[in-house]
């Protein structure tokens, strides 16, 4: 019984000393920064298409497609 109320004990401190979780970007922000970062993932998605088609079977690089389409989609996100 005793081991349970140190439990507890430690549980409420912790809790009680808890702060709140708070995003580093303001709300006001979130249209402006969802805009932005659709724009430049769709940018990049682009020079990805035209390089895909522009470029021959020869001279394309697989670390530059992997790179670019793995920048387009952190900042086109997920879904």
């Amino acid at each position: 019984m005793v081991e349970s109320k140190t439990f507890f004990a430690a549980f409420d401190s912790i809790s009680r000393a808890a702060k709140p979780i708070s995003s580093p970007v303001p709300e006001a922000y979130y249209p402006t920064v969802a805009v932005l970062m659709i724009s430049i993932g769709l940018v990049v998605t682009a020079s990805f298409f035209i390089y895909e088609a522009t470029s021959s079977r020869r001279t394309r690089s697989l670390a530059k497609e992997l790179t670019t389409g793995a920048v387009a989609s952190i900042f086109l996100g997920p879904k």
